[in-house]
């Protein structure tokens, strides 16, 4: 295990009523339970970002979406609300219950579509309505991060703070629920997973260390006594047979889905989807998911109607070639929209992409040594400095 991490500051993860003033305008961050958009919600942040913003939709490491260069508040909070993308307690631009940056869930993205033991999420709206009312949060970090795996894996590897494993029907129990990496205990019903994380989300929220933002940040006796308070309401862990699941391939392509229809996968360069773009994506009117790679995944649609998103939107910028470098390669805003970049990394990686140099690891490129957006999993990591560009392979991001 790692040594615990002091932070040097107070959480200052921005909301939409607690943006971050970059140096480019307000920076409000949207969560999605999930990365789950319907159309109708996509059509509304391209039209928020387009009036009010810097015209695009920043995909994040959380599947969540942010807006920069945001110039009136009021009305963004006001659509974003009335589209059901915030909790309904911000009232007057204020998050009465402080309940909106707490709504950090990663679900497995395939999941009820392609594979998995079993759709998660119904077990991810459910934790997401709790976290919109349930008590004894508060004070619990913007950074904790949920996980709802539906069993193949691909989210626990993550390290969420807390995360249930869906269980093979095969097995007894619905789902082990896994603290920090490591497996607390288990629940055997499905109306029992939601309470069993939060659970956790209230022990962490219960003790007094404000620079501790997620559970690897705490020293050894508070980690135990968290996950302790997780045991003492658990049955006994399952097989764990989610332990050797492979590293996921980008979902990024043509995609059958079990019941026959199509899943399509798309990046965009940089992360970064145009206004225009995410108006014609909703108006295709399919169900949305945004992965923790920054995949865009357009879901139940037709062969014919797959076709044409292909031939109408890849012109227009929707990368579906699984070998792209765009799928391989991140950055954060750099200069001249943040501050303390010490670099416009954006315009060097659009740079470095653009000589054609292969890409044969991930890169996830950044300004400074706050190294915003970097990927959870190992990566080659090209950081700014004042004297220039600097590369060092990350196992492990903290």
């Amino acid at each position: 295990m790692t040594e615990p991490r002091q932070r040097s500051a107070e959480d200052r993860c921005p909301g939409v009523f607690t943006p971050h003033p970059a140096a480019d305008g307000a920076l409000a961050r949207i969560r999605l339970p999930g990365g789950v958009l319907t159309a109708a919600q996509l059509q509304t942040l391209a039209e928020v970002s387009a009036e009010h913003g810097d015209g695009y939709l920043e995909l994040t490491a959380r599947a969540n979406i942010q807006l920069r260069g945001i110039s009136d508040l009021e009305p963004v909070a006001d659509a974003l609300t009335a589209a059901g993308l915030l909790s309904d307690d911000g009232v007057g631009g204020v998050d009465v219950g402080g309940r909106e940056k707490i709504r950090n869930i990663v679900v497995s993205p395939l999941t009820g579509r392609i594979g998995g033991h079993a759709d998660a999420s119904p077990i991810a709206d459910a934790l997401d309505a709790e976290l919109r009312r349930a008590d004894g949060l508060d004070g619990l970090s913007g950074r904790f991060l949920f996980g709802v795996d539906d069993g193949r894996g691909d989210v626990v590897r993550r390290r969420p703070d807390v995360c249930a494993v869906l269980r093979h029907p095969a097995q007894d129990g619905v789902a082990d629920i896994v603290v920090d990496g490591e497996v607390a205990g288990s629940v055997d019903a499905t109306a029992a997973v939601a309470p069993a994380l939060l659970d956790v989300a209230r022990a962490m929220a219960a003790l007094t260390a404000p620079r501790r933002w997620r559970i690897r940040d705490l020293d050894a006796a508070a980690r135990v006594s968290v996950i302790d308070t997780a045991r003492r309401r658990l049955g006994p862990p399952g097989l764990q047979t989610w332990t050797n699941a492979a590293t996921p391939e980008p979902i990024v392509g043509w995609f059958g889905q079990d019941d026959g229809r199509v899943l399509l996968g798309a990046v965009v360069e940089l992360g970064r989807l145009p206004s225009r773009l995410a108006e014609f994506l909703a108006a295709v009117g399919a169900p949305i998911t945004i992965t923790t790679d920054r995949e865009i995944l357009l879901c139940d649609l037709t062969e014919s109607i797959a076709e044409t998103v292909v031939r109408v939107l890849a012109p227009m910028g929707l990368i579906f070639d699984a070998a792209s470098p765009w799928v391989r390669v991140t950055s954060c805003a750099g200069a001249p929209g943040c501050a303390n970049a010490h670099a416009p990394v954006r315009t060097d990686l659009v740079n470095r992409v653009a000589v054609g140099e292969p890409v044969t690891d991930r890169e996830h490129w950044v300004g400074c040594e706050r190294r915003c957006g970097s990927p959870t999993e190992p990566h080659l990591r090209v950081e700014a400095g004042p004297d220039g560009y600097h590369t060092r392979r990350v196992h492990e991001n903290r």
